[in-house]
């Protein structure tokens, strides 16, 4: 069995490497090619071309290199259709990934199957029709996903999100973390500002007044703040002037194992955290912590999404939970006295949270089989692919 896979960010690479290891598990005949990063090539892929060439955000960014990402484009969809796979499986990024597919789907009759939904439920709903035209089968992420993608001949699979497949602390991981860093039973406050220099400037000093109620209730609190590396510096600049001296987890310097494990400690020893929209509140949710989201961005942009919304809540907790529990602050709403009540509110009510995130973990997977076996069966089972014996039921 021969397939073509493609991943062009980080986060697709870690599930295409998953989702290799599922399929070479259950087949261990296939043979892979095409463009992927670190976790991907472990799994023995020799990418096509370096995948961060694709790894590019926002218009600003993508002008300088239309060109270079076009004739990436025509050269991976040629390279398909010149080695026809038994399958094409790209992996997010759509603005190449359907793009490659498209003109796949005008020049063969290779499958092709798109890990990771589009977001329909939330906006743009017309985008699952347009991915039916070139899309055979697509693996979701979310359990509510499915139903809305299944339209003009287009298959949907939820297989499960890969946070269930994250490890976590412990109970003891908690405990050392609180001890090294000086926090002992204090209370602690976990934010989580964004990985990206705009996020964290917009939100830094919205976060930072946001804390003074939360003091004024426990003196002895203290902050952490974990820092994505390229950020690290700007982080350390923005909250040198928070009261209580916040202590900062900066990657760099360390292994991704390392770094990960400081990280996942630190969820998990939070009495409550504050964190930028984002999937970051299913890792809240996996380390059963309280949380408050917020966001705050150009007023415009602010009007024109909230104009195409078709769900009333963006945290993706209270969307897979089906309730209203996690509050938000989005937009203009994204002030530090509202914001800062509701983080006393949380600090005095732990357990309010705690059956969403229960019921959203389940929901999503957890306990279940990995992530990346799911996505291989699913792909497999569409295929009609025979497993060879013995795999069938492993």
């Amino acid at each position: 069995m021969r397939i073509f896979i493609i991943a062009g960010e980080p986060s697709g690479d870690k599930l295409g490497g998953a989702l290799m290891a599922g399929l070479t598990a259950l087949r261990p005949d296939v043979q892979f090619d095409g463009i992927g990063g670190a976790d991907m090539q472990a799994q023995g892929l020799i990418s096509r071309f370096p995948m961060e060439e694709l790894s590019v955000m926002g218009i600003a960014e993508i002008l300088p290199k239309y060109r270079a990402l076009m004739a990436r484009i025509n050269e991976t969809a040629a390279a398909v259709v010149e080695t026809a796979p038994d399958v094409l499986i790209t992996i997010d990024s759509p603005d190449f990934s359907l793009r490659v597919a498209r003109r796949v789907k005008a020049a063969s009759t290779v499958r092709t199957v798109h890990y990771v939904a589009p977001t329909v439920w939330a906006w743009r709903a017309g985008r699952a029709q347009k991915m039916a035209q070139c899309i055979d089968h697509v693996l979701a992420l979310f359990p509510f996903e499915p139903p809305l993608m299944s339209v003009d001949g287009m298959v949907c699979d939820f297989v499960g999100h890969p946070v269930v497949a994250e490890p976590q602390a412990t109970s003891e991981d908690a405990q050392a973390f609180r001890t090294d860093h000086g926090v002992g039973d204090a209370p602690l406050l976990l934010v989580l500002p964004g990985s990206r220099r705009g996020e964290v400037s917009r939100l830094a000093s919205v976060f930072g007044q946001s804390i003074a109620p939360l003091r004024a209730r426990h003196p002895d609190l203290k902050v952490v703040v974990p820092a994505a590396a390229p950020v690290a510096d700007l982080v350390r600049e923005e909250v040198a002037d928070w009261p209580g001296a916040p202590i900062v987890l900066d990657p760099r310097g360390m292994s991704l194992e390392a770094a990960g494990a400081l990280k996942r400690a630190a969820f998990r020893a939070a009495d409550v955290a504050l964190a930028a929209s984002g999937t970051v509140s299913l890792e809240l949710a996996a380390a059963r912590t309280p949380m408050v989201i917020a966001y705050k961005m150009n007023w415009l942009t602010f009007r024109m999404i909230r104009a195409m919304a078709l769900i009333d809540t963006v945290t993706l907790v209270n969307l897979v939970s089906d309730t209203r529990v996690v509050p938000e602050y989005l937009g203009p709403a994204c002030q530090p006295d509202a914001i800062g009540a509701a983080l006393v509110q949380q600090m005095d009510d732990p357990a309010a949270q705690q059956a969403a995130m229960e019921v959203t973990m389940q929901r999503l997977g957890e306990g279940g089989e990995d992530p990346g076996l799911r996505a291989a069966r699913a792909v497999l089972a569409r295929m009609g692919a025979v497993l060879p014996k013995g795999q069938a039921d492993a």
